[in-house]
């Protein structure tokens, strides 16, 4: 998630203080993503470094405002017409545990599915069962808290069901087949070779 455009949008709709922007941003994202007030005043300073927002007025209590300049408007168009690209290769911890679970000798990976699947299932149960606490059921904040919830569920979802299908697969091997021992091969230096998708 880009925290840094995320608050160049807000911006976008009127100059706001550091503390502002994050209750702004918990507003937006139904505080399922909170920030500290440290991240918001660093990535406001990087976004000052590269041109993109400037030090505005002082109010009387000391509050900084901070105003977007012409070349964060066009990040935040840039953005927000821009599809999300995924990164290509993976580095989600649980992808990774399994593949190297499956591959290590004396490993019960049906265990370490069961396992997480129990904790995927009751977070899953705990995301379904989330009720908004705002004051406004029907406004906008509801909406985008809502908007943030189900992507979670549907992540969690997916998880369970990608739990299966990887249970499923490991069950058509034997076990001793998917175990590696250390290659004796040496390794070369330097950075592997780029794999091409």
């Amino acid at each position: 998630m880009s925290v840094r455009l995320s608050l160049l949008a807000i911006l976008d709709q009127g100059p706001c203080y550091g503390y502002q922007l994050r209750a702004e941003f918990d507003r937006r994202t139904g505080s399922t993503s909170p920030l500290n007030v440290g991240q918001i005043y660093n990535t406001l300073e990087r976004l000052e470094r590269d041109g993109l927002v400037d030090k505005g007025d002082v109010d009387e209590r000391g509050h900084v405002y901070w105003q977007i300049t012409e070349a964060g408007r066009d990040a935040v168009r840039a953005w927000l017409d821009s599809p999300v690209e995924r990164s290509q290769g993976t580095r989600d911890e649980l992808a990774v545990k399994l593949a190297v679970a499956a591959t290590l000798p004396g490993v019960d990976v049906s265990a370490v599915i069961h396992r997480q699947r129990s904790a995927s299932l009751a977070q899953l149960q705990d995301l379904n069962r989330a009720k908004y606490a705002g004051a406004n059921p029907d406004g906008p904040e509801e909406l985008a808290w809502s908007l943030v919830v189900d992507s979670m569920i549907f992540s969690a979802e997916a998880e369970v069901r990608w739990l299966d299908h990887t249970e499923q697969r490991l069950a058509l091997h034997p076990q001793h087949a998917l175990q590696l021992g250390l290659s004796t091969d040496r390794p070369k230096r330097g950075r592997p070779a780029k794999v091409r998708t």
